[in-house]
């Protein structure tokens, strides 16, 4: 905590939660034992960052290409969901935490719908934290619904065609309530974004670790943080520029 400056904390973070399969492997256990390692992996990290307050978190929980997944893992990742709204919800309502989704998540049926719009309801007032699980979400799905959207809109005279801004077309994404991520973590050494907020991320910072995620805690959040903060946010603009800005 010495190296953090709370005053410069990233406002959203958003983090690919990657490795659990090889951390399983790594430890001669099945693949369900480590998304059950990764599942306290998240508890660590949302407390954290409620504590030091940060303001958004975007966890990339299970995405569009997981549902070709062996359908045993699909079952007991949707079972590990679903614990974890309901051991989860007492924390969230005590610590001022919001959840919210993005993502397809009509794709989600029974008892894990229930229970996802159950907490989703119970938290809608709480103002502290915002907790974003990306579920059933596919960066790529989500342009093409926005894209599939204006196009309606237009259509239907709610839109110009001369006033289709970059800002506008935000307005059609899952995260249209949601600043763009300041800092995105990765873990596990992979370089790359997997179909993740494509558009959000134009600008956001990368952080790569080789921490597998089931092994990703405090002190690797905040060493994330901490390299976030030593980094010159330009914008495309010039160093000289971005000086007489903050001058002004």
């Amino acid at each position: 905590m010495q190296r953090i400056d709370i005053n410069k904390l990233p406002q959203h973070i958003a983090i690919i939660m990657d490795g659990n399969g090889r951390w399983a492997q790594k430890h001669t256990l099945g693949r369900i034992v480590g998304h059950r390692k990764g599942a306290e992996a998240v508890r660590t990290t949302v407390k954290l960052c409620r504590e030091i307050g940060i303001k958004y978190l975007t966890l990339y929980a299970f995405s569009v290409e997981n549902w070709i997944r062996p359908a045993q893992e699909v079952e007991a990742l949707m079972g590990l969901l679903e614990n974890y709204l309901r051991a989860e919800l007492k924390e969230m309502l005590d610590n001022d935490i919001r959840l919210i989704t993005i993502g397809n998540t009509e794709a989600l049926t029974g008892r894990i719908k229930q229970s996802l719009e159950d907490v989703i309801k119970k938290t809608s007032q709480n103002q502290g934290m915002v907790l974003n699980l990306a579920l059933s979400y596919g960066g790529r799905d989500e342009i093409v619904a926005a894209v599939n959207n204006v196009i309606r809109d237009l259509r239907l005279g709610k839109l110009k065609e001369d006033v289709v801004t970059k800002e506008l077309f935000a307005s059609y994404l899952y995260t249209t309530h949601l600043p763009d991520p300041d800092l995105l973590i990765r873990t596990s050494g992979e370089y790359r974004l997997s179909n993740f907020l494509l558009w959000q991320t134009a600008y956001t910072e990368f952080y790569f670790t080789d921490v597998l995620w089931p092994d990703f805690g405090g002190d690797d959040l905040l060493e994330a943080i901490a390299s976030y903060q030593k980094r010159e946010r330009r914008y495309g603009l010039t160093s000289d520029q971005l000086q007489k800005v903050d001058l002004a």
